[in-house]
């Protein structure tokens, strides 16, 4: 019992970190894009994945956590997966109007849904389904405005869904098949995904801006908002890969939702930006429908730990000989090396 409390506030802590880093690192983008006319975004998440490794980098020196060997090459196809899933939402951001980005955002859960359907096996009950549905209409109803559809666009935010969708399933997935911290886990993939970045960013950002990042003239001012940000995005960065090992993709993406809520409405109270009756009936449906997800998991959650308490500990009884060696503790090298592999190596 005193374990599940323990995790439960875990869960709570990263829930809340998340929500509250990503609402600051929001409102500080505004201020630096919008304000101050810095509008490289790719570049700058570049910058802020370096920042975040060279901040584990101290930490891990430091001994506040410890290093866990995984297999090269799976940390090198997640991270560059995750690098080019940020180039491509943002290029769909650029190619297409802001209500079809806000369609394709929202179109991440019900993809994710299919995916771990279809090859995770995961099944989400009718309860789950209809809440994220009205989270999903109220989310949608609050922020698309106006859908103009062209097909570079369309391509692109196609792209972006399916790449964005594994490379958070995979966040979930490597973190409870190889027993790595979230901590572990981004400490190693972040190099990559900063490289595919720092070199496709200012790339990206001069095709969508017709500006050079090289070429800007940094104020102050602008430095201050940028190392601002880079700190902010630590965290950021540290409390997505945590919320998606604790909990799961979908959890991740409603609490994205909630986070479009927040900002709206820190949006429309700090920085006076238009506020509307659609936007107020948007935002309590998807609350309404985040009250019913976040509900329906307690229940589910509750009736499978009863579950698991009613069956008997009475486990690998018949499936196995009594003097067998392996029943024994032992085994041999030949196992022990192929378990080894198993578990260092995921893609």
């Amino acid at each position: 019992m005193g374990e599940m409390t323990g995790f439960q506030l875990g869960v709570i802590g990263a829930l809340f970190l998340s929500v509250a880093s990503s609402v600051s690192i929001v409102i500080c983008n505004k201020a630096l894009m919008s304000n101050l006319g810095f509008p490289f975004a790719t570049t700058l998440t570049s910058w802020h994945l370096m920042v975040t490794f060279c901040t584990l980098h101290v930490a891990q020196r430091l001994n506040f956590f410890e290093t866990k060997a995984i297999d090269l090459k799976t940390v090198m196809l997640f991270g560059i997966l995750n690098g080019v899933s940020i180039g491509l939402l943002n290029l769909s951001l650029g190619f297409n109007s802001v209500g079809f980005y806000q369609m394709t955002k929202l179109a991440i859960i019900p993809f994710t849904v299919l995916l771990e359907t279809l090859f995770l096996n995961k099944q989400f009950s009718r309860k789950i389904k209809f809440s994220l549905f009205v989270l999903i209409a109220g989310v949608g109803f609050a922020s698309i405005t106006d859908l103009q559809l062209n097909f570079v666009g369309t391509v692109l935010s196609a792209l972006a869904i399916v790449t964005t969708c594994v490379g958070q399933i995979l966040t979930n997935t490597i973190q409870k098949k190889l027993n790595v911290s979230s901590t572990q886990l981004l400490y190693q993939s972040a190099p990559f995904q900063a490289g595919i970045l720092f070199v496709s960013g200012p790339l990206v950002d001069q095709c969508l801006t017709k500006q050079n990042v090289f070429a800007y003239k940094y104020s102050p001012i602008v430095l201050g908002f940028i190392i601002l940000s880079c700190l902010i995005a630590v965290s950021v960065n540290f409390s997505t890969f945590l919320v998606i090992g604790k909990t799961s993709p979908v959890t991740y993406q409603v609490l994205g939702h909630l986070k479009t809520c927040l900002v709206l409405g820190f949006g429309y109270t700090l920085l006076h930006d238009p506020f509307t009756e659609r936007n107020i009936i948007g935002i309590l449906v998807a609350m309404l429908g985040m009250g019913l997800y976040s509900y329906f998991c307690t229940q589910e959650s509750k009736k499978k730990q009863s579950t698991d308490l009613s069956i008997p500990q009475i486990k690998e009884k018949v499936t196995e000989p009594l003097l067998d060696g392996k029943s024994l503790g032992y085994q041999d090298k030949e196992s022990q090396d192929a378990k080894k592999s198993s578990r260092d190596s995921f893609v």
